[in-house]
This record gives C-alpha cells, sequence and structure tokens, in this order.
C-alpha cells in the first residue's frame, strides 16, 4: 500500500503541475492518474488501499467541507439561502425526468429502470464543485453577489435530495411499500438535522477552545475528528431518522467563523495545508473508480441520454436565477458549475446491479459515462470560465455582502 500511495502522491503532483500551465485545474489531473493507475487500467493501486477507498475520499471531502464553512458568512447564506434551496430541486428533477422520459427509448429500459438512472445522474459532484468554489472564495472572485456560497451550498444540498429519490425508487423495485410524501418530507427534516446538529456541535467546539486555548494544530484535528464522526453518525441512523451530515460539517465552520473571525482564519489556513493531501487522494480515489471499461459499453446512446439530461439540468439551473441581479454571463457560469458528475455517481451507480435490476449493468456503464464525460469537462470549464465572468471583489472586503 505504501507503494501505491508512494505513486499516487507523485504522479499526482506531476499531473497537477502540468495541468495548471495548461491553464486547466489540476484535479482533472488527478482523476486521469486514478483512472489509469486503477484497476481497470494498469491496476497498480493495491486492492487494500481501494478496501478503504470510500473512508478516504469521506475525509477528504470533510476537510473541504470544513474549509467551505469557515468561510460562509451569515450575511451571504442569508441573501443565498432560498435560492440555494430552489438549486437543490429543480434543476435535478429536470434532469431526472428528462432521462426518465429517454432512456427508455434510447437504451431500451423500463420507465422505472430509467427513473433509477435518473436519479443516480442526476446529482452534481460537491467534490469537484466545492474545491473550484473554495478556490474563487480565496480569490475573491464573486464573492462580491456570494456565487460561490451559492453554488457550494446547493451542491451540497442537491446529493440530499437526490439520494433521497434514489432509495425511493429502489424500495419500488424491491417490492416495498414506499411511502413518496413522507420520503420528500425527510429532505427538509434531515437538512434541519444536520444544520442544528452541526451548530450546536459548532458552539460547544468554540467554548471548549476558549477554555483550554489548545494550539490551531490541535484545534484542526478535533474538528476533523468531530467531523468523521458526525458522518458516521448518519450511517447509525440510516434506518431512524434523516440525517445530513455534510451539512453538519459545514454548519460547524460556520458558527466558528460568527463566534471568531481570528480562530476561523487560523483553522482555515491549517486545513488549506491538508487539503494539499486529502485533494490527492479524494480525486485520484474518485478517477479510480471508473471503469472505463463499463463506459464504453454505455456507448453513443448512453451519452446522448447523459447530454439531454445535461440540457434539462442546465434549463432548471438558469430558470432559478430569473429574477435574480445576476448578469447574464454569470448565471451562464452558474449553469456551467452545476454540470460535473463523480461522488455520488461512483458511490450508488453500481447498487442496482448489486440488487439485482433489471438492466443494472447499463445503468452503471451510463453512470460511470457520466463522470467521464462531465468531470474533467465540466471542471476545465468552471475554472476558465470563472476566471473570466466572475467579478474581483476589493481586498478590504472581508465579507460577502451583496444581494442576489
Amino acid at each position: 500500500m505504501a507503494f501505491s500511495l508512494a505513486l499516487i502522491i507523485l504522479l499526482s503532483l506531476v499531473a497537477d503541475h502540468v495541468f495548471r500551465r495548461l491553464r486547466m485545474p489540476g484535479l482533472i489531473g488527478m482523476l486521469l492518474v486514478g483512472v489509469v493507475l486503477g484497476p481497470y487500467v494498469l491496476g497498480l493501486i493495491k486492492p487494500e488501499l481501494l478496501a478503504v477507498s470510500a473512508d478516504l475520499r469521506k475525509i477528504a471531502l470533510i476537510v473541504i467541507l470544513l474549509r467551505a464553512g469557515l468561510e460562509l458568512s451569515k450575511d451571504t447564506l442569508n441573501r443565498v439561502g432560498m435560492r440555494a434551496m430552489l438549486m437543490a430541486c429543480l434543476p435535478a428533477i429536470l434532469e431526472g425526468v428528462a432521462i426518465t422520459l429517454v432512456a427508455p427509448r434510447l437504451l431500451g429500459l423500463g420507465y422505472l429502470e430509467a427513473a433509477i438512472l435518473g436519479s443516480i445522474v442526476a446529482a452534481v459532484s460537491p467534490a469537484v464543485v466545492v474545491p473550484l468554489m473554495i478556490n474563487f472564495m480565496d480569490r475573491r472572485k464573486g464573492t462580491d453577489k456570494g456565487i460561490p456560497t451559492l453554488l457550494l451550498a446547493a451542491s451540497s444540498v442537491d446529493d440530499v435530495f437526490v439520494i433521497v429519490i434514489f432509495s425511493s425508487l429502489m424500495g419500488l423495485v424491491a417490492g416495498t411499500k414506499v411511502n413518496l410524501a413522507a420520503k420528500l418530507l425527510s429532505v427538509p427534516v434531515s437538512i434541519l438535522l444536520g444544520v442544528a446538529a452541526g451548530l450546536l456541535v459548532g458552539i460547544v467546539l468554540h467554548r471548549l477552545f476558549q477554555r483550554l486555548d489548545p494550539r490551531a494544530t490541535k484545534r484542526v484535528l478535533i474538528i476533523l475528528g468531530v467531523g468523521i464522526l458526525l458522518t458516521q453518525t448518519e450511517t447509525w441512523l440510516e434506518n431512524i431518522v434523516p440525517f445530513a451530515s455534510l451539512l453538519a460539517v459545514m454548519a460547524i465552520g460556520f458558527i466558528i467563523l460568527e463566534k471568531s473571525e481570528t480562530a476561523a482564519h487560523e483553522i482555515s489556513q491549517k486545513l488549506s495545508k491538508i487539503w494539499v493531501f486529502a485533494e490527492i487522494l479524494l480525486f485520484v480515489l474518485v478517477g479510480a473508480q471508473v471503469n472505463i471499461h463499463v463506459a464504453w459499453e454505455a456507448g453513443l446512446a448512453g451519452a446522448a441520454v447523459v447530454g439531454i439530461g445535461l440540457v434539462a439540468r442546465s434549463i432548471g439551473t438558469y430558470l432559478c436565477f430569473l429574477r435574480s441581479e445576476f448578469t447574464i454571463p454569470e448565471r451562464l457560469f452558474c449553469v456551467v458549475a452545476y454540470i460535473p458528475k463523480a461522488t455520488v455517481q461512483a458511490a450508488i451507480g453500481a447498487v442496482p446491479l448489486t440488487a439485482g435490476v433489471k438492466g443494472g449493468e447499463l445503468i452503471l456503464a451510463v453512470a460511470v459515462l457520466s463522470i467521464i464525460l462531465t468531470a474533467p469537462l465540466g471542471a476545465w470549464a468552471i475554472s476558465l470560465m470563472g476566471d473570466r465572468v466572475l467579478t474581483q471583489s476589493p481586498p478590504d472586503d472581508t465579507r460577502e455582502s451583496s444581494a442576489v
């Protein structure tokens, strides 16, 4: 496993450098390193490392979501909150419905199986979107209108909504009685519980830090450990009550920022150093999940389904900004930023096949294809368009403040 880690680190740093020189996000190079080193190409990543891949990816995602929370001001959240909730639902609904309607004709799936495919593909990837938005926030690009904050918040909630729909559809396939109204109600419940738990934990940690005054490094380790426990709590409560643990993680950072900006910035700086390694693990291990041979089986028909879904998603995203103060280029940037697929598709793409769903192999193939087509292209387009479209806030503007 040590040899695999060495290869991952060295090749990822080289790929990151090369892609940045090409004016493309380094994460694209890391994704490609994962694909090449993964079990479906060269097979140089040891099985024991792949066995803990999900946990390592989760920890890396926690690191970047903590950083995201430490950059979320109360004023900006108040302004973008309702629009973020709309973005978390409408684009995914339109994309899922479009795939449900076209997949039977193009792929020969039944409508229920097509709906399952739609619920898998319709999820945006916070693993791709959040790091790029943090980068824009660090450079104060678009922060005057809260655009990065809006997108990272919406992408995190989007996954909660989509996974609830997916679990409901899988219940129908299994023949279990599904109360769709109750399932949909679980979305706001999980969001509220997640945010409430994160705020409570954040307050407790703030008071603990005030009393004990540990060094910034120890504060980071404590927060990181608590974040991991919160995500595990979601698993423990899975069959009892819905709980959005990733939102809880972000809420911890938010409350610490509200209580002490100085402490928040210290912790954020430490996390940015950890992120250098965590980013490599996240994107290489996501890339290692991509089976290009399976994706090939989806063919042009699968690509057409993904493309039609993205068109519907883009329409839904643009509709979310009607009557907003965003310029047309800024709205189009948000449309592009909501394209990348990766984490959810890699995590649940194989579930229908494992559960014996008819057409499960094809569903997996299209899910993998959606990652290949959208993650690298989407990351590149976000980086390129963001630099050109988002306005630079003045250096002394330490808080995002403009209305949406």
